[in-house]
């Protein structure tokens, strides 16, 4: 699979791709970064189920056949809950039985195996474009937090000197604070959103730690990100 072409500046849109294909994955997070789309990546249903949690990407693109839940049955219940994003299937089975299963379980495309990175590319720009840019609700909306702002559908953080770097974990927590600005939430139930259970409560501790040494001036003396004694924690957005 040749990964060469030129580069198209400007698409800025989120692409989460899930493969159980380590290289594949690896091979589509290069070539689409190179074409100005941000990736994110999910080895499984599972783990993109985990990311479309917390942050809303632009398009993704799905194995079908992968194992466990397969991309047709991530699709369909996606679809069964009002997912809308657009969805472009890959498959090794490009039957045309197959083309149509695929079809029928709500994605927007479907493309065989193996393709040149290029017809990926066009589909997905063209997949884009039918759906236009996202219209954010009201509890999507970017947050200011000082010379800062987190976008939480994009999961981006950024300020004057451009983007700033979160971990994975630190853009899933504060995307479920920002989606809620000004409610206090209990560790417990942060937790449950992000399917830390497991981890425990003081897991979201050490997380809103780091999180603050990333949003607040002086991480001792919180300024946006608050704790409530003995209720959680609130996100209060402001200049």
């Amino acid at each position: 699979m040749s990964l060469y072409t030129s580069p198209a500046p400007g698409a800025d849109a989120h692409v989460l791709v899930v493969d159980d294909d380590a290289r594949l994955r690896k091979l589509l997070q290069r070539y689409l970064s190179t074409q100005g789309f941000r990736i994110s990546v999910a080895s499984g249903a599972g783990e993109a189920r985990q990311i479309l949690g917390f942050m809303q990407p632009d398009a993704m693109v799905l194995d079908v056949t992968m194992p466990g839940e397969t991309g047709l049955d991530l699709t369909r219940a996606l679809r069964l809950v009002g997912q809308t994003l657009p969805i472009l299937l890959l498959t090794a089975r490009g039957e045309p039985e197959d083309r149509i299963a695929g079809l029928e379980s709500g994605a927007d495309d479907y493309l065989g195996k193996p393709f040149e990175p290029r017809e990926l590319l066009l589909r997905l720009r063209a997949l884009l474009r039918r759906v236009g840019p996202p219209q954010p609700s009201d509890n999507q909306r970017p947050v200011e937090l000082g010379n800062l702002e987190f976008d939480p559908v994009r999961g981006l953080l950024s300020g004057p000197d451009g983007n700033v770097h979160l971990t994975g974990g630190e853009s899933a927590l504060l995307a479920v604070l920002a989606r809620r600005p000004g409610e206090v939430l209990s560790r417990e139930a942060i937790a449950r959103t992000l399917e830390m259970d497991e981890a425990g409560e003081r897991a979201i501790d050490v997380q809103v730690t780091r999180l603050r040494r990333r949003i607040e001036p002086d991480p001792r003396e919180p300024r946006y990100l608050h704790t409530v004694r003995g209720r959680g924690y609130v996100l209060k957005p402001g200049n």
